[in-house]
């Protein structure tokens, strides 16, 4: 059974930075694509951004620029370097690791972004 997990979140102030981790155990990690989703309240969960098992990226337009995903297969885990935060980027932040068909959900991990 693959567990995820989550951390890094916070309050942070307008124009600061985050850095999430997402920790994953009982897998060979490298084969896993993982992904970046995030839910605010009342709207539904978008993708951030995602890492393939080879290491090629994709960001949301929103994030690009701002944010950056990358992988340390040696830890089992992956981070999205957050910077120039927004207030609209407030939000549930959720990590998905991915085996086609397999998919593996995190608990979240809570990003809030107000001064």
């Amino acid at each position: 059974q693959v567990q995820v997990v989550e951390s890094g979140g916070g309050l942070v102030q307008p124009g600061g930075s985050l850095r999430l981790s997402c920790a994953a155990s009982g897998t060979d990690f490298s084969i896993y694509a993982i992904a970046w989703y995030r839910q605010a309240p009342g709207e539904q969960r978008q993708l951030v951004a995602a890492i393939t098992n080879g290491g090629r990226t994709n960001y949301a337009d929103s994030v690009k620029g701002r944010f950056t995903i990358s992988r340390d297969n040696a830890k089992s885990t992956v981070y999205l370097q957050m910077n120039n935060l927004r207030p609209e980027d407030t939000a549930v932040y959720y990590c998905k690791v991915t085996n086609t068909p397999e998919n593996y959900w995190g608990q979240g991990t809570q990003v809030t972004v107000s001064s």
